[in-house]
This record gives structure tokens, sequence and C-alpha cells, in this order.
């Protein structure tokens, strides 16, 4: 059984043998030192405030990877004397929404641990803040948006009630940008490397793709060869069927079966390096270019070509608006952090000092001593690597961990595993074969959000567009963040204000073309842990500059401070028409994978299939009737 959905993150607003470097085994086990970040002791406290390297930290993985790789683990645990009703591990948008959907239906006293790797709760829905002149800015450290939240589960859209998130109010608060970017209708900017720098060329991109309006001046403008522009300006120009010697039948199957490069390259007859200046997007979305996705997957995201298929582009234009009508895409000013910083002041309402709601959820300060203290029912142990769970004789769960170089154990009446799916079969080994073959199928899709915060928007404002799509480049987007006035937080109003850049990278694989699409993704997770700060920081600083340059933008002043977001292990992996079967119902690899063990159940996004928020959620509850039942 296949999904059949589309990634469409940032579609209505944002669009917007590899070394890897770790500790070695003698110092596994003693690692507190690794916690401190480049901003120092006294901010440590506090981690949306750090710079450099974010996400998956230093110090986060280390002790999971020793697990994994080599069964690395300590051989005794201190036994605290802490019992739950609940262990949850893993504090994302699944762990939170686990204890929240527990809570209310075993009551306000229910024990329950949340433990969770990083120094920082939420999962991949983080946020970074900047501080400038007193004034606060956001960033989006990986979860970027609400998706067509109106058509999420009774219990997910019931979660979202809970916290007090207000649709229409969300929706109500978006702004296009300030100054002169606010009169601009629809154009975005594609930026190639030129003989003498870069070459950005403004328009209305996701128009001229699908033929509309003026592309021929638009490609000539670009730095690729003339009869490279003259195949591009014929094959947007729809005048030619590509598929005109298959039939309709055939053509469908063609769309499902064959790759958008292959498409490009045999039928179009456009060289690689012409046809890869369309994957910007489908790298963010799918997390490789056009050669590892189907021709119709391409299209869901915008790419060109439905106009040159005859009579097939009818009939799949029909399709792809009944997958995407009604779409919508709600954001906060820090992407999707503001979930769970609401799910965490609901569990534990001691972590803020004052009332933080929807409407001041933004600019509200978290106090992380308040959380983990032993006088709430409900604690959360940050920093804390869980390498074991097991069912005891007595119908208990037994769970260890390793915080800052010691080994714990805690006891729970039953546990959620709010963890990467690959990682559950070590967790817990005593799972039968056939479940831990079917955790381990998916890779996860690898990432890097990076946010900069720039002295002012003026270079931005003069360039006039809200993003410029980079695929060449190693961030293949450039964007501002979400404007957007929800939570309380006040973006920059006008080009003089301070202002944060947005950019995205997927780490670029050698494929060879005989790759799996699950194959790419874990070369890629290699790339992405063997890439240091200082090169990520150096490729923004010298494609800002390329891209700023020419409007007055100069790197060494401008940018005030840098923070990378990498998740080595980002996307839940969603199946492939190019690369995954067709599994009957309840035997792909997710369904099998997530079956409740005695006291022990699943909850993430993998377990889905589905990465998305609403998939976090809908997992939560399953596993919260699966214990409670």
């Amino acid at each position: 059984m296949k999904k059949n959905v589309t990634r469409r993150d940032f579609c209505n607003g944002v669009i917007i043998g590899t070394g890897v470097n770790i500790l070695s085994p003698l110092n596994l086990f003693g690692q507190s030192d690794l916690l401190t970040h480049e901003l120092g002791a006294s901010i440590s406290n506090y981690p949306p405030m750090l710079n450099g390297m974010r996400g998956s930290h230093q110090g986060s993985f280390e002790v999971a990877h020793a697990l994994a790789w080599t069964g690395q683990k300590p051989s005794s645990y201190k036994e605290l004397n802490e019992e739950y009703d609940l262990v949850i591990v893993g504090a994302g948008i699944s762990g939170l929404a686990t204890a929240w959907f527990y809570q209310q239906k075993m009551g306000q006293d229910a024990r329950i641990l949340l433990l969770d790797n990083h120094d920082d709760f939420g999962g991949h829905a983080k946020r970074n803040e900047f501080e400038h002149d007193g004034k606060l800015l956001l960033g989006i450290g990986g979860s970027v948006n609400l998706e067509n939240p109106r058509d999420y589960s009774k219990e997910a859209k019931g979660l979202l009630l809970d916290l007090g998130i207000d649709l229409d109010a969300m929706k109500d608060n978006e702004s296009d940008g300030y100054e002169s970017l606010t009169s601009i209708d629809g154009q975005n900017a594609l930026s190639l490397p030129g003989p003498n720098g870069n070459v950005t060329v403004k328009a209305n991109w996701m128009s001229l793709n699908q033929g509309e309006g003026d592309f021929e001046t638009a490609i000539k403008a670009l730095p690729i060869s003339v009869i490279e522009q003259d195949k591009l300006i014929e094959f947007l120009s729809g005048e030619r069927n590509y598929l005109d010697d298959l039939s309709l039948r055939e053509s469908y199957r063609y769309v499902q079966s064959v790759s958008y490069g292959d498409f490009l390259s045999d039928r179009v007859g456009l060289d690689d390096e012409t046809s890869s200046i369309f994957y910007a997007l489908m790298k963010l979305l799918w997390g490789v270019g056009g050669k590892n996705i189907s021709i119709i997957d391409a299209f869901s995201v915008g790419a060109p070509g439905m106009q040159s298929m005859g009579k097939l582009a009818k009939f799949l234009q029909k399709i792809l608006l009944q997958t995407m009508s009604g779409g919508e895409s709600l954001y906060f000013p820090d992407g999707n952090a503001s979930v769970p910083r609401l799910l965490v002041k609901k569990l534990i309402p001691a972590v803020t000092i004052d009332d933080a709601d929807f409407t001041n959820i933004s600019n509200s300060h978290f106090d992380y001593k308040m959380l983990d203290k032993i006088e709430h029912s409900i604690r959360l142990r940050l920093n804390s690597t869980v390498v074991g769970v097991r069912q005891t004789e007595d119908d208990r769960v037994e769970i260890d961990y390793v915080k800052e170089g010691k080994a714990y154990r805690v006891m729970g009446k039953s546990s959620v595993l709010a963890c990467y799916n690959n990682m559950i079969p070590y967790l817990c080994p005593e799972l039968p074969e056939s479940q831990k073959d079917s955790l381990r199928y998916a890779e996860k899709m690898p990432l890097v959000w990076a946010n900069i915060h720039l002295e002012d928007g003026i270079a931005f404002s003069k360039l006039g567009v809200n993003r410029i799509d980079c695929p060449k480049d190693p961030f293949v987007v450039v964007t501002t963040p979400p404007y957007t006035s929800t939570g309380g937080y006040q973006p920059p109003k006008k080009s003089s204000d301070p202002m944060v850049i947005f950019m995205m990278s997927i780490p670029e694989v050698k494929a060879t073309g005989k790759e799996t699409l699950r194959e790419l993704y874990k070369a890629g997770r290699h790339v992405v842990y063997s890439t240091s700060f200082a090169t990520y920081e150096q490729q923004i600083r010298d494609q800002l500059q390329a891209l700023l340059g020419p409007h007055g933008f100069n790197h060494e002043i401008d940018i005030k401070a840098i923070t990378v977001n990498r998740w080595p292990h980002g996307y839940a992996y969603e199946y492939s028409s190019l690369y995954d079967p067709e599994w009957e119902e309840g035997k792909a690899p997710h369904e099998i994978g997530r079956a409740q063990f005695g006291n022990i159940s699943i909850a993430n996004s993998d377990s889905e299939a589905y990465a998305y928020v609403n998939a976090a959620i809908d997992s939560a509850w399953r596993a919260v009737e699966e214990q409670t039942s």
C-alpha cells in the first residue's frame, strides 16, 4: 500500500564512502564537555539562542551511533528511584502529543517522563533566536509549516484546538513582506552561475514553467547556450507533444514509471546541466533531483512539461488539481516550533512565568530549568540518549539512557517510542525479526536549514523578490522567513530593519543512476555529518555575496550571526513510485514496523510514512490508544 501524497511544504508560503567524525569509543560515555557551543556557557541553558551547528548538534548523536554501529553501550546503570506511568522516548511533536493525549485520558496526576537526546525539545520543530538591539528575530530551525490543517484528523484538529491555535487568525496574520517586496506579484528569482558571476533572473517562474507569460525573454536571459535555450523555449511553449508515439494509457504509465530527468534527456533532448535548473524545489521536497523522482511527482511541485504532453495534459491537470485542491500552508514565525512550545507550556505550566498561549507564544521566554522538576507530574529530561527499552517479567518497562556521560535506569508501566524507526531495533532487540526489518526499511531524507542574521535588509530589498532558487549552489533556495505576526511576533517592516535570511540545502551526492532513493538518502546523511560548520559558513558567505553583492551587500560587515541546523535524519520516508512496490493494506513496512509490542508502542511520522505534523500527532493518538485500551 502506497500513500499517494505530495510533499508540499513551501508551496503556498515560504516556498518559502564518507568518513563521519564521532568520538572514539573510549570517550563515548564522558561527553559532558560537548555541550558547550559557540556562544559559551552563559546562554547554554537556553538552546534557541545558540549559534553555530544546531539540529543534530555535537553531543546528541554519538551515543546512539555507538550503539547502532558497534553495539557499544554502558555495562551498568544507576537505578534511579523513579517509576512513571508512561516513559516516552523522544520529545518531538509525536512525543509531546503522546504525553498530552495520555494525560487527557488518564488524568492530571498521571506521571510521565519524556527523554530526548538533544539539548532542546521539539524534535525537528526547532527555532533559532537572534537578538538585535533588544529586538527578537526568529528563524526556522526545522519543521516549517502546518500543511492543510483543516483536513487533519479529528484527533489532530482537536489537539490544535486544545492548544488554542486559531487557523483563521494565522491566515489573517500573514503579510507579503516589507517595502518594495510587497508589490511583487508572484515573482521569485532563478540564479545560475555565469562567466562573470551569478546571473539572477526575476520572473514569475511558476507561471513561466507552465508556458504562461513571456518565458522566451526569461530563458534567453539565462547563462546557457543558445541551443539549450531554444530547446527550453520549445519545451515550455507546449507546441510539441513529446509523447506523441504513445497511447494515452501508455503515456500515463510513462509519467508514473520514468524519472523526470530521463524524460528531459531522452524526450526533450536537454543536457543534464540544463535540466538541473528545474531541480531546486524537487531537491527540497524529495531530497534528490529529477533523475530520482517520477515525472508525475515532478509535475506536482510545479516542474514544467505537462503542457507538452498532448491529451494527457488535461488528464494530469485534473488529477493534480484534485490532489492539491484546497491546499493551505499556515506559518508561525518560527515554523512549527510554536506547536511543541504550546504543548510544553500545557504539560509543564511552570516553564514560563507568564500565561503563554497562542497570542504570545512567539515572544514567550521558556525557563529550561523547570522542565525536569521532581514536583511536577510530567518531566522532560534533555541531553538523555536512550540505549535500551525492555519489558520485565512483572509487566513493566525498563528504560536505560545516557546523560552527560553517565548511565541511568528508570521504570515505567508502559513506554512509547517517539524516536526514529531505524533506532528502535537497537533499543528493543527482543522485537520480532520481521518487525525489526520493517523498521529498518525507511531512510529519512537529510537536509540542512540555515538562518543568517543580517544587519539590515537593504540589499535583499533591492533584489526585489522574497525567494531565490539556486539549483546549482550549495543552498538551493534562499528566502525570507514567513512574514506573520502570529504569536505576538513583529517581523521586520522596513528594509533598514535587521532581518533573518533562511537558506535551505540538500546534501549533494554523486549518483550513478543505479542507487535507490533510500541509498541516496543514506549517502546524503554521511555527507551532512562529515561537513563542518566552517564549510557551511563559507558556502553561505560566498553564496550570499554572489547574490546580494551587486546590491551593496558585504558579508564581512552585514552578517551578524549564522545558525546551521543539520538534520541527517530529516523528513520521514515517503514511498516512491520509482523504487517501492505497491504493498497490500497492512503489509507496508511502516505498518508492520509500528506494531504494538506488549507495553511498548511506537509513535512517529516514520510509522505513518508521511512527513507532516498531522502524521506525528495521529501516531501519538494511536500509541496512547494501544497502551490505555
